[in-house]
């Protein structure tokens, strides 16, 4: 018996077709509609339904081209199940290149949001009734913020078996237990019964080859071991579990030099780096403060005290 047709918006896209959709969000004091936009891959076979989604931070890109880059990799004729794709979820916050929404509202904070309420509450609300409420797995996509660049790295509930389970799935370097945060789409999507990754990788307003190409591979393993597509190769390396992070804060304000790098293991007391003055003279050196891997760090040159620096994953 064939699939029934997949109901999203005011359409039904048909099973083996793929169709973009525009759900709408609000209208510009020009006239102009802004919407949502939504990609659908409905398969002609029975499988998960599954979303992934990018941009709830207006000034992270990397996970627009991991979607673009997927939706050329895969096809509704031969895909198992259905993949709803929203590669920009903070449409307003893109266009004006900003993290928020012009109410200066967190979106990824705004969770599961109201028909009637604030312009970030109403976005929630589009997500959650129109995409999250449909599907069973879903892979929320990041970048670091604030001038900060993050190792490729899984954040999830890691005591959750089944989460646990895609998360080794996915490959990324690093998966770090993290505790869900009211608000948040994980946190909504949660208790909607959806299992969901946040992937974390590269910085804001830079396409990060390497932060790409690991999102890529990272999320066709996902559908794989969901059995939505074809086998594919898995990762090199099992990822590594960290149960706690935290940042190395800066103790001085100065010009900021760090000698260590993404992915690199450190000890406590070891020297990362350090602050100077306009003349070159060292104000405070930076050391970490535990041991384990660095999965993030600031590229921004000048900081103040109490700036994060270094963020080390145990």
């Amino acid at each position: 018996m064939p699939r029934e047709s997949f109901p999203i918006g005011n359409v039904r896209v048909r099973p083996g077709t793929a169709r973009d959709v525009e759900l709408p969000i609000t209208r510009l004091v020009t006239g102009a509609d802004i919407a949502l936009p939504v990609r659908v891959l409905h398969g002609r076979d029975d499988g998960p339904v599954i979303w992934f989604d990018a941009a709830i931070h207006g000034d992270e890109v990397v996970g627009i081209e991991v979607i673009h880059q997927l939706l050329d990799t895969l096809s509704a004729k031969t895909l198992r199940g259905t993949v709803i794709a929203v590669p920009i979820v903070n449409v307003l916050g893109f266009l004006s290149g900003d993290r928020y929404l012009p109410d200066r509202r967190d979106l990824n904070r705004s969770f599961p949001g109201s028909a009637r309420g604030s312009l970030a509450s109403r976005v929630a609300h589009l997500m959650i009734t129109e995409v999250i409420a449909k599907c069973e797995v879903g892979i929320d996509l990041h970048t670091g913020s604030d001038g900060r660049s993050n190792l490729p790295q899984i954040r999830a509930d890691l005591d959750d078996p089944r989460t646990r389970e895609l998360a080794e799935v996915f490959g990324a370097p690093v998966m770090l237990h993290s505790k869900l945060r009211d608000g948040s789409l994980r946190w909504a999507a949660r208790e909607r019964g959806a299992t969901v990754l946040v992937y974390e990788a590269g910085e804001p307003w830079r396409m990060d080859a390497w932060a790409i190409d690991a999102g890529v591979a990272g999320v066709l393993r996902v559908l794989a071991a969901l059995d939505m597509i074809d086998p594919v190769e898995a990762a090199d390396r099992p990822s590594r579990e960290c149960r706690t992070s935290g940042w190395v804060r800066a103790r001085r304000t100065g010009l900021l030099r760090l000698d260590c790098e993404l992915g690199q293991e450190v000890t406590e007391g070891e020297r990362l780096g350090g602050v100077y003055d306009s003349f070159g003279r060292t104000q405070r050196l930076v050391y970490a403060d535990r041991t384990g891997v660095v999965i993030g760090r600031t590229k921004v040159p000048l900081v103040n005290s109490g700036d994060a620096l270094v963020h080390i994953g145990v």
